[in-house]
């Protein structure tokens, strides 16, 4: 892979889902599904809402280890992106992600006290396509 930013980053922006990881109370993998991230800065850093009452946020607030997944059906390929997951519960960091239709799911709002932001910032990655992966460094 020549440019992991753009090849990732056309991933995050086109594919609909992306999957994110966390670590249990016992010590072992949780994955989940999610809607693509809100936004992202680079491959670096990506934004996802969620529930403040959900067991990811306990998980994250416990071990914040982390990793998403993008994987693209169509081409059979995925990258993974290793790091750490903080949960965001100030005004500023709601309102940047806040979208209309976000009552769906948040009936009071952006003030909702059951809405937060996860924050997930990368530091490596693995990419995957026509049978060979490989590392790289997120900077």
């Amino acid at each position: 892979m020549r440019n992991p930013e753009q090849t990732v980053g056309n991933m995050a922006d086109k594919l609909k889902t992306a999957f994110i990881g966390s670590v249990d109370e016992q010590g072992y993998p949780n994955v989940k599904a999610m809607l693509q991230p809100r936004k992202r800065e680079g491959i670096k850093v990506f934004y996802f809402t969620t529930n403040t009452s959900s067991m990811r946020v306990r998980q994250y607030l416990s071990d914040n280890k982390a990793c998403v997944y993008f994987c693209d059906n169509r081409f059979f390929r995925g990258a993974m992106l290793r790091g750490t997951m903080e949960v965001l519960t100030d005004a500023q960091s709601k309102e940047m992600i806040w979208r209309d239709g976000d009552t769906e799911y948040y009936p009071e709002g952006v003030t909702d006290p059951d809405y937060c932001v996860l924050k997930f910032t990368a530091f490596s990655g693995r990419f995957y396509s026509n049978y060979h992966s490989e590392e790289f460094a997120v900077d």
